[in-house]
């Protein structure tokens, strides 16, 4: 068996337990999944995913598992619009369903963990999604209210945001162009699945997206960890972040050269597992905050993605050890050539930085925003003024150096207006 994917086995089965399936051909066992949670089954999937429903139904009928409305509903549209999570509320409201079932990829599964709130708790606190944009706000809802919130099994059809396995569902005012967050315990599905072989009609570019959000997961978490860290969790992340990173640099360029390669499409599925798992032990910080101003330019982890290197440089002094793990990899698989063990501070995250967009460029990747398709400098200020958002202000304290809105002109300004260029030396280097 491959080590990498073996080691990647035994990390996600360590953390979901049976409360996750996941790997090749696993589709037909959501029946049996969704009957631990429900009889009533409220069927959420868009049309692109319409074969993986048909099978989804089937299994759920030899489960003994009834679909509510006897129908399919529609999900949400790319970056989870505020709109789509309103109307799969009413869906919720009119069909009382005891257990959810979502179809999709990373904003389908956000907009019904977010529908599911409102649906849940909008009556008594607020019907307004805004209000619950931030950190356990749903808990404390939960809690004071004594209510439950529906159970929701995710059933993930792209290798990407990992939303199947966390507590996050990203939110986009589409008019504003802006994505918000909610960061809770309380909507982690308590079941999912992840059948690979779904991913194999995804196309190129969707699935860079989801590649490159994997390793930011990774990176940004594991570079991001404060002082006081156990040794244990340390170590667990070091070991997700590596096997995240050594399956992404190995397989992704095959999936550029062969999109059918399936053991390419597995490892890219499980790197993005692992992303998920990161991101439930610790927090993103700069690139995942400055995604959030970008929805309307490009997917949210090719946002995160240019981002990465230049956050790198600008924090290159405490995320050292980080670093080096890192550029290991990247020379193992060819992306650097310098000797990182050699190297510091500046200079290692420069190494790191031309690793990475070697990397973005074996995958056809923008390495800059100014690579945008509609970039215009407009954007600068609408970055940095969403990084000043209090609603945000949990990306900039998991920051590797922790920082906050009155800093973020002087240390993240550089960092946004070399990303445009690509230009290094503008960039602050803490500490130095």
């Amino acid at each position: 068996m491959n080590e990498l994917f073996d080691q990647s086995r035994k990390l996600l089965s360590y953390w979901k337990g049976d409360k996750y399936i996941f790997g090749r051909n696993v589709l037909p066992q959501a029946g049996e999944l969704v009957s631990r949670h429900g009889k009533k089954a409220l069927v959420i999937c868009n049309a692109s995913h319409i074969k993986a429903a048909d099978t989804v139904s089937g299994s759920l009928e030899k489960a003994g598992v009834s679909i509510s409305g006897n129908t399919i509903f529609p999900g949400a549209g790319p970056n989870a619009p505020r709109g789509d999570v309103y109307r799969i509320e009413t869906y919720i409201l009119h069909h009382k369903p005891d257990v959810i079932v979502v179809i999709g990829g990373g904003s389908a599964i956000d907009a019904c963990k977010a529908s599911n709130l409102l649906a849940c708790l909008g009556g008594d606190f607020s019907a307004d999604i805004d209000y619950w944009f931030g950190t356990g706000k749903v808990s404390e809802a939960l809690k004071s209210s004594g209510k439950k919130l529906l159970p929701v099994v995710a059933i993930q059809t792209s290798a990407s945001s990992g939303a199947h396995l966390t507590k996050y569902s990203n939110i986009t005012d589409m008019a504003a162009g802006q994505k918000k967050l909610i960061v809770d315990n309380a909507i982690v599905p308590p079941a999912a699945l992840f059948d690979y072989d779904l991913t194999k009609t995804m196309p190129v570019p969707v699935t860079v997206d989801g590649i490159l959000d994997s390793v930011a997961h990774c990176f940004e978490v594991f570079s991001g960890l404060p002082m006081n860290t156990s040794c244990e969790k340390y170590n667990l992340l070091a070991e997700i972040s590596e096997v995240c990173m050594e399956l992404v640099f190995q397989y992704a360029p095959k999936i550029i050269r062969d999109p059918g390669d399936m053991e390419a499409r597995k490892a890219i599925g499980m790197a993005s597992d692992l992303g998920g798992y990161a991101i439930m032990e610790g927090g993103t910080h700069g690139p995942h905050m400055n995604s959030f101003s970008l929805v309307n330019l490009t997917g949210h982890g090719t946002a995160c993605g240019i981002m990465n290197p230049y956050y790198a440089i600008l924090f290159a002094p405490v995320i050292d050890i980080q670093l080096k793990y890192a550029c290991r990899i990247l020379k193992k698989y060819g992306f650097t050539s310098g000797d990182p063990d050699k190297l510091k501070n500046r200079d290692l995250g420069i190494e790191f930085a031309n690793g990475m967009i070697a990397f973005y460029k074996k995958l056809n990747a923008p390495a800059a925003l100014g690579e945008l398709p509609g970039w215009n400098d407009s954007y600068v200020d609408k970055i940095l003024t969403a990084a000043k958002d209090p609603q945000l202000e949990m990306k900039l304290k998991n920051m590797p150096y922790g920082l906050d809105a009155s800093r973020v002109d002087e240390y993240l300004g550089p960092v946004v207006r070399a990303a445009v260029s690509g230009d290094f030396s503008l960039i602050k280097t803490l500490g130095m």
